[in-house]
């Protein structure tokens, strides 16, 4: 009995289990955003081609060759400022030869208030060498061939293509990630993604231009911190949470 009684008193002493609290519902994932309709894009594109009929891009140069060196200074560089250092760099130097001829030192003076201008004074006088070796002193009109050159990759290949030969490519920049992931015309997480993405949505009539009117778009109306939506000419067509109207 004494036995009996101790169990049945350490069983009522024991502390009563405590419930378990219910489990919190899954947390809903964020809706996936679609792009705009065919129909839309479309009209975007009418509406940046009757506004620009022929945009361009706003670095200055005189020949493939210059626009080549111009686009390698731009990297994490503004327009203006690069075409401050190139306007007396290329009244100087207009082809591989005599920019080679002006040697890394002079380059480098020339350049001086551009962004990593010792590394980038390297690369114009390195594919300089590689243009004459291997190219004729001509630059190359294939993608493939661009992206050899030093300090060369596939936006300023594409860069190039566009504006020198008339290639219907589309360079993507921080202006043009962000407008396209935006509105959306295309989404995706990489330059090349995007790229890709708006290649197979951009109708043909539109293709030759698309990538200036969307920097363009980006740099001046679509902007990173405060897009100005009361200025822009497709607020209607655009599907973006971050549209200020």
């Amino acid at each position: 009995m004494a036995g009996l009684k101790s169990a049945a008193a350490r069983k009522k002493s024991a502390p009563a289990t405590k419930a378990k609290p219910a489990a919190k519902p899954a947390a809903k994932k964020p809706r996936a955003r679609k792009v705009v309709s065919a129909a839309a894009i479309h009209e975007i594109f009418s509406r940046f081609q009757k506004a620009n009929p022929e945009p361009k891009g706003e670095l200055e140069y005189v020949n493939p060759f210059t626009l080549l060196v111009a686009v390698v200074l731009s990297a994490q560089a503004t327009d203006v400022g690069v075409n401050k250092a190139t306007r007396a760099l290329f009244a100087v130097a207009d082809t591989p030869q005599k920019m080679l001829a002006l040697g890394e030192d002079k380059v480098r003076d020339y350049i001086k208030t551009i962004g990593l201008f010792r590394a980038k004074a390297r690369n114009v006088i390195t594919l300089c060498e590689q243009l004459i070796r291997d190219y004729g002193g001509q630059v190359p009109q294939d993608r493939e061939a661009l992206e050899t050159l030093a300090g060369v990759g596939r936006k300023t290949a594409n860069v190039v293509l566009n504006m020198a030969f008339g290639h219907e490519t589309i360079a993507v920049d921080t202006h043009l990630f962000r407008v396209s992931n935006r509105i959306p015309l295309a989404i995706g997480k990489t330059p090349l993604a995007i790229e890709l993405g708006l290649e197979r949505v951009i109708p043909a009539p539109f293709r030759l231009h698309a990538h200036h009117w969307l920097i363009l778009h980006g740099r001046y109306i679509c902007k990173a911190r405060k897009p100005a939506c009361e200025r822009c000419i497709i607020a209607d067509l655009c599907t973006s949470p971050e549209k200020t109207i």
